[in-house]
């Protein structure tokens, strides 16, 4: 036990990362019923809708012009579902990724509706992360109002932001490194530089350290540096219930971080494994385009749903972290979890 896992209620300072379309309740009761924290990510549930019976999934409802969030009642309900999903499996915490960006929480409708969801539903952990930087006040005083405890991950960690995070009053800071997949910060700081940096402005708020991380030794490396806990993405991507589609998946652990590409988008840098149109994209970097050009070629954020859900790299990419060059092998989320803890110290 640390500080991490008391403010937490967990048993393991393992946290799954809320990787939007790619987590489900199978994957995030898992990963909690381990004794980590699994989260269940803004669009988790999501299926591939069936374009062949004429069947209406819950899930295919569009996107936002941003092609990141679902939104409205549909959003809602579909996250009720994972939540009940969830909950069939497991009773301890987990958490839902909240997508507030604005100071006041009722202009965030969608984080506002999925926040009364969490009230319903006694959910007992929100993460901001991913769009944005530090959550405000108003959104930490009305989640610990309700009895919510709050992860701060800022897009791009700085000393001045976490600062602010510790004054906010928020429960857990996360530190994320450009080693990281997905969406990468736009100061190019590896995982292991920024760490030390948060930890020094956190002002003994408890750090969970993101990017590159999936084995021992990494794990090792993050607490050596002062983090509390670790913020696994790309590692639970390679578990059996990740819904990472089959053929990606396979890639994942097939390849090292040298194999994958780099190139500017919107905000600022995205990477991907070599396919179709990941080359295409690469190619464009390499001319010199624009990052808002080259995002446009990879379809935007629906590129992801196309590359890593569908398994489709003509018209979508695959991005993970730098930390694929330790996975080797596809396994239960529980397994990944255990492995994990192996490399947090006893003291």
């Amino acid at each position: 036990m640390n500080k991490l896992t008391k403010v937490l209620g967990i048993e393991k300072p393992i946290i799954q990362a809320p990787m939007h379309t790619l987590t489900n309740y199978h994957l995030v009761s898992a990963v909690s019923k381990a004794g980590g924290l699994g989260v269940l990510g803004v669009n988790a549930g999501y299926v591939v809708p069936d374009t062949t019976s004429g069947a209406s999934q819950h899930s295919d409802c569009g996107t936002k012009e941003n092609g990141s969030i679902i939104g409205g009642n549909r959003a809602v309900n579909m996250m009720k579902e994972q939540i009940k999903g969830v909950r069939s499996i497991t009773n301890k915490p987990f958490g839902i990724q909240l997508a507030g960006t604005h100071e006041d929480p009722k202009d965030d409708p969608d984080a506002y509706a999925m926040f009364k969801l969490m009230v319903e539903e006694k959910v007992p952990v929100a993460i901001f992360g991913g769009f944005g930087q530090t959550v405000s006040k108003n959104w930490v005083d009305l989640l610990h109002d309700n009895g919510i405890k709050v992860i701060n991950r800022s897009n791009t960690p700085t000393a001045e932001d976490t600062e602010q995070a510790v004054k906010n009053g928020v429960d857990v800071i996360g530190a994320t490194g450009f080693d990281e997949g997905g969406t990468v910060p736009t100061k190019v700081i590896g995982t292991f530089d920024i760490v030390p940096l948060v930890v020094d402005h956190a002002h003994g708020v408890p750090v969970v350290a993101a990017g590159g991380i999936s084995d021992v030794r990494t794990v090792k490396a993050a607490f050596a540096l002062g983090a509390q806990g670790v913020y696994i993405g790309s590692a639970f991507l390679a578990s059996e219930e990740a819904p990472l589609a089959e053929n990606i998946k396979q890639m994942l652990v097939d390849n090292d971080a040298d194999k994958m590409l780099l190139y500017r988008a919107v905000p600022a840098f995205y990477r991907s494994l070599p396919g179709e149109l990941p080359n295409k994209l690469a190619k464009m970097n390499e001319e010199g385009k624009t990052g808002k050009e080259i995002f446009a070629a990879a379809n935007n954020y629906q590129g992801m749903i196309n590359g890593m859900v569908k398994g489709d790299l003509s018209t979508g990419y695959a991005s993970f972290g730098m930390g694929i060059s330790f996975i080797h092998e596809i396994k239960p989320a529980a397994q990944i979890v255990e492995e994990l803890n192996q490399g947090v110290p006893e003291n």
